[in-house]
């Protein structure tokens, strides 16, 4: 795709949450953007203020409400929903993308879909063939092949706030890594690239749930010595699991997973550590959820990766006791006993071989 076919036509963006806006905003920096959105009263009053998620919209950006417009206008597409709509957007999309598109998505959660045929039963655990990710969903929904992600250290209000910041574009195909590289990078905001689409999509989801126990750390008041032995043991965990669902080791050793992990356990600018904080402070996690304006991910996730690990016969006691706390059969103190007591192994034996 050479630049001056890649640049004239606009760029779609599927979501106006805080993430989304950030990227449509990047965007707007070197192209022209229609910014989707689900509900027209929202959408008339982001366009008669034009702010969307607390960010200014660049004058370069147009809103709509129709996702067939989306589609038919823009080539290249970022969807950024969450996971739980994730599956159902792509659904009313499919009917308009071609082979053509290419799809980056920015959203880091997983994806839980399950024929009759395929039912969850103690005799048939939950397990990856129930368990998609969203570059996943948008093949098997879609005629699109040209798929790629979005992973790393990306707080939504340092972005917008034009601070300095990175992510890795990810896919199968170098196009897509490419075209993604051209639209997004600038003198503030660089880009990598990897073909490990699987792997880095797992560092994305995963780190969400060491970042809700960071917070918790922070919420008991236990100190950076604690935070950082949190860290630690959570890339190990992150790593083991994410193995097992098909990545690689490599990714989680760079950006998108120590990179983000860093990020997200260290600052209330973290959806997921904002969770644990609150937890740890004694809130119950329905009464977080119901105050919350966008979705921490990690909380579903939780769910979902402690079910995975029983099936896979791997353990995650971050995950563990995390799972524990939010469905209230152990204290956040509890849990931390628990894992200073939990025999974890000194190595680091996925370097080896």
């Amino acid at each position: 795709m050479g630049l001056k076919s890649l640049f004239s036509k606009p760029v779609g963006v599927i979501g106006m949450g805080s993430f989304g806006t950030a990227v449509a905003n990047i965007l707007a920096e070197k192209s022209d953007v229609l910014l989707y959105g689900r509900t027209a009263e929202k959408v008339s009053e982001i366009q008669a203020s034009r702010i969307s998620s607390n960010q200014k919209l660049n004058d370069r950006i147009t809103l709509t409400t129709d996702i067939e417009e989306v589609a038919n206008k823009c080539d290249i597409i970022f969807p950024v929903v969450p996971s739980a709509n994730f599956r159902d957007m792509i659904k009313t999309l499919s009917p308009y993308l071609r082979p053509y598109h290419i799809l980056i998505h920015g959203t880091k959660g997983l994806d839980i879909s399950i024929k009759e045929s395929n039912k969850v039963t103690r005799l048939n655990p939950l397990s990856r063939d129930h368990v998609k990710t969203m570059s996943e969903v948008i093949v098997e929904e879609s005629s699109v092949v040209r798929v790629g992600c979005l992973a790393g250290p990306n707080l939504a209000k340092e972005i917008a706030d034009k601070k300095p910041a990175a992510t890795v574009v990810a896919s199968h195909f170098d196009e897509v890594i490419n075209v993604g590289q051209r639209l997004l990078r600038n003198d503030r905001f660089l880009i990598y690239g990897s073909n490990d689409l699987v792997g880095i999509e797992l560092c994305g989801v995963l780190k969400n749930i060491i970042a809700i126990g960071a917070g918790a750390i922070a919420g008991l008041g236990l100190g950076e010595n604690a935070k950082s032995l949190l860290i630690s043991r959570g890339i190990v965990e992150m790593v083991q699991i994410g193995q097992t669902l098909g990545g690689n080791a490599q990714a989680f050793l760079g950006l998108a997973g120590i990179g983000d992990l860093v990020a997200t356990c260290s600052t209330n600018l973290s959806r997921n550590y904002t969770v644990g904080h609150r937890l740890a402070q004694g809130e119950t996690i329905d009464q977080i959820i119901e105050s919350m304006e966008e979705v921490a991910e990690g909380v579903k996730t939780v769910d979902i990766i402690n079910e995975l690990a029983k099936t896979y016969k791997v353990r995650c006691p971050i995950t563990e006791s995390l799972y524990k706390v939010i469905h209230q059969e152990m204290s956040m103190d509890e849990a931390n006993t628990f894992l200073m007591k939990f025999p974890f192994r000194a190595e680091i034996d996925f370097l080896e071989g």
